[in-house]
C-alpha cells in the first residue's frame, strides 16, 4: 500500500496472460522491462494526442519522476535473482 505522498500508483488491468508473458519476453530482449515500455508508451500517446490540459499533466508528471529519482539517487538498474524475474509485473 502506498501513503498519501506518493503519486505513482499501481494499477491493475486485465490482458490474457500468455500475451502477458510473450510482452515480457518481447520487452527483455529489447533490453527493457514492461514497465518501463509502458510508460514510454503512455508518455507517447499523451505527447501525440493530448489536449493543452493532458501535456500539462505529462510536464507534471515528468517533474515529479525526476524529482523523485534525484531524492532516491536515480534510476538502479533491474537485477534479477536466480529463477527470478527482472519484470516486476511478471505476476499480473
Amino acid at each position: 500500500m502506498t501513503d498519501a505522498t506518493d503519486h505513482t500508483f499501481i494499477t491493475r488491468f486485465r490482458i490474457p496472460k500468455v500475451m502477458w508473458e510473450a510482452y515480457g519476453r518481447v520487452t527483455q530482449r529489447q533490453g527493457t522491462d514492461r514497465t518501463t515500455d509502458l510508460v514510454a508508451h503512455v508518455r507517447d500517446t499523451i505527447a501525440k494526442h493530448g489536449d493543452a490540459q493532458d501535456l500539462a499533466d505529462l510536464e507534471m508528471a515528468e517533474q515529479e519522476l525526476t524529482q523523485r529519482r534525484s531524492r532516491k539517487g536515480g534510476r538502479p538498474p533491474r537485477r534479477a535473482a536466480a529463477g527470478e524475474s527482472a519484470d516486476p509485473g511478471s505476476t499480473v
